[in-house]
């Protein structure tokens, strides 16, 4: 079960927070933790066992972490042995080299643990913490069993320090208004997956199915384009449905996504997109590293090797490394040679092409076959554009418009800009009507498909 399935939105989200307003506030965290338990279960028993098995094992090490904390060296040993075991279950789970890990732990046939790339992150961060000294190890179990298993961010982020979530749950404001306000995240997200995500991925699909051998340029540029447009409105779509369904439980969470596509400078791209992923990186890697090197070129090539670090968390494949090895180096190439402001428009265009092309190497099962897919795109197949171009195009048409539109924050700063009161509530009463209407065409797109688990990249 994924949000945006009719089962979740019609059934599981309006019973839980029927059950969790019911339930007298000082048992609704116990109450959501029985509902995230729920959530995990109506997706496999076995997710279940396995989700309160992973949380027990680092509540357990982070506990005897804490105790051993005064002699740094004794508890360097229980910190080594919980990151070693985070990282055999999310290699032994998104890799193929970890066959005896699936036997070893009798997991059924094609079993994965749903959102395990983030809260590994989020399990792994809290160890170091605790380590460092800047939280304490919870005693409280339920709170830590939440933290990990907390059905809102569990598929796709948004990824949070304990510190950060416990702050949340204690700053927790439910009202009706944040009710509404989460729908209509909740509602947005659903729109950005089911609209645009996953007919983005039929245009995707399409282009992907030719032989990338006789591709043409056109063909090959707008099947890429259409392969980062649907990653952004996937991973973005349910970051905002988790963020919206939190709120309307009270609690606030940071967007992961701010608008990235069409970007002026590559250094913002790279802020706006999975911001939460790319802060844990800074803070538990790159920072560090950066503590014990003092020469310029040194921190360079640690800045860069974080993040061909975020493109393996990706894929964990060598391909997703590249994607980040490019960005990366785009990001310092960036930052030595452009000096001086530059127009806008032309910082939107290079940096999508820079965008573009590094994603061919994220889209790409092999680096062999990303090769070809660029070479297709510079015209090296001896075709600028052919009939298979002009029929996407014509079918598309619309719809990349639309998700083009959709992709940037226009009509968010004409809104903010306008400072008039009249015009706000007039938006403000169009959005409810335009968010009922996203959600009637949401639920006849997914009922007439069968779902909506269309997903590019397993995290």
């Amino acid at each position: 079960m994924v949000y945006s399935s009719l089962m979740f939105i019609y059934a599981f989200l309006p019973a839980a927070l029927l059950l969790f307003y019911l339930t007298p506030k000082r048992f609704r965290e116990e109450v959501l933790l029985i509902e995230s338990m729920a959530f995990c279960f109506l997706i496999s028993l076995y997710f279940l066992f396995f989700m309160a098995a992973y949380s027990f094992v680092n509540y357990l090490v982070g506990h005897i972490i804490g105790k051993l904390r005064k002699n740094e060296k004794l508890a360097a040993v229980p910190l080594t042995l919980g990151i070693i075991f985070d990282l055999i279950m999310i290699f032994g789970f998104r890799t193929k080299y970890f066959a005896w890990l699936h036997d070893m732990l009798h997991a059924p046939e094609g079993f994965y643990p749903v959102g395990i790339s983030f809260f590994t992150l989020a399990a792994i961060g809290t160890l170091i913490d605790i380590y460092k000294g800047r939280v304490k190890a919870d005693k409280s179990i339920v709170r830590y069993f939440l933290y990990i298993m907390f059905f809102p961010r569990l598929i796709m982020g948004p990824l949070l320090r304990y510190g950060v979530f416990t702050k949340a749950l204690d700053s927790r404001r439910e009202s009706l208004t944040n009710i509404g306000i989460g729908m209509s995240l909740f509602i947005k997200g659903l729109a950005k997956k089911v609209i645009a995500a996953d007919n983005l991925y039929m245009l995707y699909s399409a282009v992907r199915s030719s032989d990338v051998d006789s591709l043409s340029a056109a063909t090959a540029w707008i099947g890429i384009t259409a392969y980062v447009f649907c990653l952004y409105f996937t991973l973005s779509g349910f970051a905002d449905m988790g963020t919206g369904i939190a709120y309307c439980f009270g609690l606030k969470f940071p967007q992961s996504f701010n608008y990235p596509l069409l970007s002026t400078r590559i250094k913002y791209f790279a802020a706006r997109w999975q911001s939460q992923v790319v802060q844990w990186i800074r803070r538990y890697i790159t920072k560090p590293l950066y503590g014990v090197c003092t020469k310029k070129w040194i921190r360079e090539i640690v800045f860069v090797g974080g993040w061909t670090l975020f493109g393996f968390w990706y894929t964990v494949t060598p391909n997703g490394a590249i994607w980040g090895l490019l960005m990366g180096i785009a990001l310092i190439i960036e930052n030595h040679i452009l000096q001086r402001k530059t127009m806008d428009f032309t910082g939107i265009i290079y940096t999508f092409l820079v965008v573009i092309f590094c994603a061919v190497f994220l889209s790409g099962d092999s680096l062999g076959f990303s090769v070809q897919y660029l070479f297709a795109m510079i015209g090296g197949n001896g075709v600028i554009a052919d009939e298979q171009f002009f029929y996407l195009v014509k079918s598309y048409i619309v719809l990349i418009l639309i998700t083009l539109y959709a992709s940037t924050s226009l009509f968010r700063n004409m809104i903010v800009r306008s400072g008039k009161g009249n015009i706000r509530n007039t938006v403000a009463v169009v959005s409810t009507f335009a968010a009922l209407a996203a959600l009637i065409i949401c639920t006849a797109l997914i009922s007439y498909s069968g779902s909506s688990e269309m997903l590019l990249i397993k995290l």
